[in-house]
């Protein structure tokens, strides 16, 4: 069995771009071979605070480099602010709705590096079919 392989990157981005002062935070993105249809992402203050977590959809990420992906609690579009190109996220929750936008080249960099250990279409040949059926059967 291939040994797993991941790929993270650090971002800055800022929460609530559009207001007078966006708060700027990191987001942190990771990839992993065994979970290879996921990016998780880990957002959080410069100084001390709470770390908040989403998982997406590699698919819908890439997706989102050239035009609105996603739908109900997770969308992203591309867009130009100040003159740069820029992600945007937006993350809706029971808890609440986020906006947050991150450097588009420093997202697509990340996602080069993604295809290069799991290119498009090969997803399935990572996953260990039985072991997830048990892992399902075992929770349910």
């Amino acid at each position: 069995m291939e040994s797993i392989r991941t790929v993270d990157s650090e971002l800055s981005v800022r929460l609530d771009p559009s207001a007078a002062e966006p708060i700027p935070l990191s987001m942190k993105l990771q990839y992993a071979t065994h979970d290879p249809y996921a990016v998780h992402a880990a957002f959080y203050p410069a100084g001390p605070g709470g770390t908040v977590k989403w998982i997406f959809s590699r698919d819908v990420l890439i997706e989102a480099l050239t035009r609105p992906a996603g739908q109900g609690d997770v969308r992203m579009w591309p867009t130009v602010s100040l003159g740069r190109d820029v992600l945007y996220i937006a993350l809706s929750s029971p808890g609440g709705a986020a906006l947050f936008e991150a450097f588009l080249p420093e997202v697509e960099s990340f996602l080069l590096r993604t295809l290069s250990v799991v290119p498009l279409g090969t997803e399935s040949e990572r996953l260990d079919m039985d072991t997830e059926l048990a892992h399902l059967l075992a929770e349910s």
